[in-house]
């Protein structure tokens, strides 16, 4: 029964929303794509649906190839990075994270002292931080990159392969 359903009201409306996000990119195979998915009404026939597919395996190829360029790039400045003779530049993501450790500190300890020793300004400075979210999260989303890059570097070095994200998530539509 469910199935049934889901083949007769939520497939369109899945091709049709899917169609419509499709159109607004700006790529031959995505606009091809589109078109497919919009000529289907009422139920999808398997070559539609195949063809649909063969789109959107071609749509994630480009962006696969996208995401290992930009890698690849990412990989040659880490390597010039981890060669450099440089202190600094070996050490640059253990310093950030050190100082946004003893910034972090700092600022709560400051807001601890104000709560202790200034109770009437407390709920004013309290206010206030969150006037430093978007720093603190550009900081924080900063350092969490290094620390995952650095894990999946010493991943690395340890004999482990990291696929990426794009071919686990080909693998696990293809069933591999």
């Amino acid at each position: 029964m469910l199935p049934a359903l889901l083949a007769e009201i939520g497939l369109p409306l899945l091709a049709r929303l899917v169609g419509g996000a499709l159109g607004t990119i700006d790529h031959p195979a995505a606009k091809a794509a589109a078109e497919a998915l919009k000529a289907a009404t009422g139920s999808l026939a398997p070559e539609q649906i195949a063809e649909a597919n063969r789109h959107i395996e071609a749509l994630a190829a480009m962006e696969s190839a996208f995401d290992r360029d930009a890698l690849r790039e990412v990989n040659s400045s880490l390597r010039a990075e981890v060669a450099s003779e440089d202190a600094y530049v070996r050490r640059m993501r253990p310093t950030f994270g050190y100082v946004m450790a003893a910034t972090w500190a700092a600022q709560m300890g400051a807001v601890a002292w104000t709560v202790v020793r200034a109770p009437a300004q407390a709920a004013s400075v309290i206010e206030s931080l969150g006037a430093l979210s978007v720093v603190w999260s550009v900081g924080l989303s900063v350092l969490g990159v290094y620390v995952y890059r650095r894990s999946s570097e010493k991943a690395l070095a340890a004999g482990s392969e990291d696929p990426g994200i794009a071919a686990r998530l080909v693998r696990a539509i293809r069933g591999g």
